[in-house]
């Protein structure tokens, strides 16, 4: 009988992401749109296992289902693993996608080459309206680039040289980043646990 899972974000990308990654299982989506008056849930805890936690159990105690919900990001080694669980919100209340890399590579600048590494991190958890959480952590190294390069993707993959290649994460498909991805990383461990 297949499970029912909510997953627990508004970003479209995101959905479309752990859908595509999670395709084949005994499974039937949900998103959060389907539940009118979900809770927003704010990020506040100081750890992405944290704020996964979070998010899925507040929507599965609301749905009454079964949710996903991740937190990622990008650890800068050079800022002290800056932005770290601010990643999405680094460029200040107002900040996008393009902003929040205008104010990484600034503050990048002049930073020689041997020292831009930096790692996505993804927690992804699993939580039950009962209580009960599972997380799966991925991780991926690499370093960053001095322009954004690339179209697809979203966040910080323009800049993002995932250790061993030349392209950045938006200049790959979606086939080869979901194979090196963090979040891809996480996704197949709860893959592997629902399909156990």
């Amino acid at each position: 009988m297949p499970i029912e899972l909510v997953i627990a974000t508004r970003n479209k990308k995101k959905v479309e992401e752990i859908r595509r990654i999670l395709e084949g299982l005994p499974a039937t989506f949900y998103s959060i749109d389907d539940f009118p008056g979900c809770p927003e849930v704010e990020e506040d805890t100081d750890t992405f296992e944290g704020n996964a936690a979070k998010k899925a159990l507040t929507v599965a105690r609301f749905s009454g289902r079964p949710a996903i919900a991740d937190d990622s990001g990008l650890e800068v080694y050079a800022l002290n693993r800056a932005p770290g669980v601010f990643s999405a919100r680094y460029a200040g209340p107002d900040s996008n996608d393009r902003k929040n890399r205008e104010r990484l590579l600034s503050e990048m600048n002049g930073i020689e080459e041997n020292k831009r590494g930096a790692r996505f991190v993804c927690y992804v958890a699993l939580a039950f309206p009962d209580g009960k959480v599972e997380t799966f952590e991925g991780f991926v190294e690499g370093s960053l680039g001095t322009e954004p390069r690339g179209s697809s993707g979203f966040g910080y993959d323009p800049i993002f040289y995932p250790a061993g290649y030349d392209r950045t994460f938006a200049e790959m498909n979606a086939g080869e980043k979901d194979a090196l991805s963090h979040r891809g990383m996480a996704l197949k461990k709860l893959r592997e646990y629902l399909s156990g």
